[in-house]
C-alpha cells in the first residue's frame, strides 16, 4: 500500500465523517464561547467589586450550576467540548481544512489541541457529574508545579513548560493582531458589518487571551527560577495580578472585556469557521 492510496483512503474517510465532524466542531466553539464569556464577566466583577469568585473555568461552571437548568447546560458544555476534541482529533487523522492541512506539523498541532480540549472536556463532565473535576485553577497549577519539581530535572521541566506557554501566548497575540483567523473563516458569507464585528472580537479577544497565557507562562518560569511552586498561577490568580499594575484594576477591565470578546468570537467561529 503506497502513500497515495493512504491519502485517498484518508480523504474518503473524512468525507464520510464530514457532517458529524462539522457538528462537533461548531458545538465545541459554542461551548468555548460560553465559558470565555462567563470568565470575562467574573473578571469584571473582580475588577469593580473585589469578587471572591474564581475568574476561571471552575468559577464559570459554578455560575452555570447555580442557574435554572444549570445541570443541563453543564452537560451540554461538556458534550460540546468533547465535540471540539473529536474535531481536532479528526484533523490529526484526516488532515485539516485548507491546502496545507495534510502537513505533518498541522496534524501534530491538531493532535495537541485534541489532548488539550479532551482534558478540558473531562474536567467539565466531571464537574457536571458531581466529581468536582473543575476546582481552582490556581490550586491545580501550584500542585502540578510542586509535583513536577519533585521529579529529576523537574525545575527545568517547569521552566520549559512555562516558556512554551509564554511563547504560545505571544503567538496568539501576533496571530490575532495579524488577523490570521481570516484564512479559516467563510468571509464570503459575511456582510461588511458582520466582518467588521468579527474583526473587533477576533483581534481584541485573541490579544487578551494571548496576554493571559503569556503572563501565566511567565509566572511558571519565575516559579522554576525561584524554586517556589506557589509562584505558579492559574487563570484566576493571573487575572488578579493585572490589578497590581500601576493602572490598578483598569488593565483587568480591558482584559476581562477582551475575554468576553473572545467568547463572542468563538460564537462567530461556530457559524463561519471552515471545518
Amino acid at each position: 500500500m503506497n502513500a497515495s492510496t493512504l491519502t485517498r483512503g484518508s480523504r474518503a474517510g473524512k468525507q464520510k465523517a464530514a457532517p458529524a465532524i462539522e457538528g462537533a466542531a461548531r458545538a465545541g466553539f459554542t461551548a468555548r464561547g460560553v465559558i470565555y464569556l462567563l470568565v470575562g464577566l467574573l473578571a469584571l466583577q473582580i475588577a469593580f467589586g473585589g469578587s471572591g469568585k474564581q475568574a476561571d473555568q471552575g468559577g464559570a461552571l459554578q455560575e452555570v450550576a447555580g442557574k435554572p437548568f444549570g445541570e443541563v447546560v453543564l452537560w451540554a458544555l461538556g458534550v460540546g467540548l468533547v465535540g471540539m476534541a473529536l474535531w481536532r482529533l479528526s484533523e490529526a487523522i484526516f488532515g485539516a481544512a485548507g491546502p496545507d492541512g495534510d502537513k505533518a506539523k498541522k496534524r501534530l498541532a491538531s493532535a495537541g489541541r485534541a489532548v488539550f480540549y479532551g482534558f478540558i472536556a473531562y474536567s467539565v463532565i466531571s464537574f457536571a457529574a458531581g466529581a468536582g473535576g473543575s476546582g481552582s485553577s490556581d490550586g491545580k497549577s501550584k500542585d502540578a508545579t510542586a509535583k513536577a519539581m519533585e521529579l529529576p530535572a523537574g525545575r527545568w521541566l517547569v521552566a520549559i513548560a512555562g516558556v512554551v506557554i509564554l511563547c504560545a501566548g505571544i503567538w496568539m497575540v501576533v496571530q490575532a493582531a495579524r488577523r490570521k483567523y481570516h484564512k479559516h473563516m467563510k468571509l464570503g458569507e459575511m456582510s461588511r458589518k458582520v466582518r467588521q464585528t468579527v474583526d473587533v472580537t477576533g483581534v481584541g479577544g485573541g490579544v487578551a487571551r494571548g496576554l493571559v497565557f503569556a503572563v501565566a507562562g511567565g509566572f511558571a518560569v519565575r516559579a522554576a527560577w525561584d524554586y517556589e511552586p506557589d509562584k505558579a498561577k492559574g487563570m484566576d490568580d493571573t487575572l488578579r495580578s493585572f490589578t497590581e499594575t500601576p493602572v490598578g484594576p483598569w488593565l483587568l477591565v480591558l482584559i476581562a472585556v477582551g475575554l468576553m470578546l473572545f467568547g463572542a468570537f468563538s460564537f462567530a467561529m461556530a457559524r463561519y469557521r471552515k471545518v
